[in-house]
């Protein structure tokens, strides 16, 4: 018994595995931080392309030639797919395409979009896809819910009640006299 007494006191002065102690103190907060940072650079990394993608879908409806061939939303939701951008990044059937117009700035409606979900975590909204007429303004927004990975961890991340981050890439224009 006298030993083990001896020993414990002697613990007290052994700097051998402090390093060892402290290191285990600190990782866990550190690999936090390191995945966070990561996490936060995709959804800006993604959320750039998905902008990259609705400024290039937009010139369809600039010039007209979306209206010219009388293209259906489902069609213009395809054309938006079909962009290489949006190829690498995303699944095609949870991007969702809005598209309003009005005949001056000041009239178009900029609110923001509240998406609403079922109990499966589906959007349940419907978009619009009213895709103007020649000088109309318009307003293209392409959103995406974007999965966040361990986002109680992240408080703030995860902005919508499904507990993913939506992203929207938004184009404003004055449509071409086509």
């Amino acid at each position: 018994m006298t030993s083990v007494f001896r020993r414990l006191l002697t613990l007290r002065r052994d700097e051998r595995a402090a390093t060892a102690v402290e290191f285990a103190i600190l990782v866990t907060p550190l690999m936090v931080l390191i995945l966070a940072s990561l996490q936060i650079s995709i959804i800006f990394y993604a959320g750039q392309m998905l902008q990259s993608a609705a400024v290039t879908s937009s010139r369809e409806l600039m010039t007209g030639s979306s209206q010219q061939a009388n293209e259906t939303q489902a069609a213009y939701h395809a054309d938006v797919c079909n962009d290489p951008t949006v190829q690498v990044l995303f699944t095609c059937s949870n991007i969702m395409v809005d598209v309003e117009s009005a005949s001056s700035y000041s009239s178009i409606n900029t609110a923001p979009i509240v998406i609403t979900y079922d109990s499966h975590g589906n959007p349940t909204n419907t978009f619009a896809y009213q895709p103007g007429n020649p000088g109309d303004i318009v307003i293209l927004r392409v959103m995406y819910s974007w999965p966040v990975v361990a986002g109680q961890l992240l408080p703030g991340i995860a902005n919508q009640s499904n507990g993913n981050h939506l992203l929207v890439g938004t184009s404003v224009f004055k449509t071409e006299p086509y």
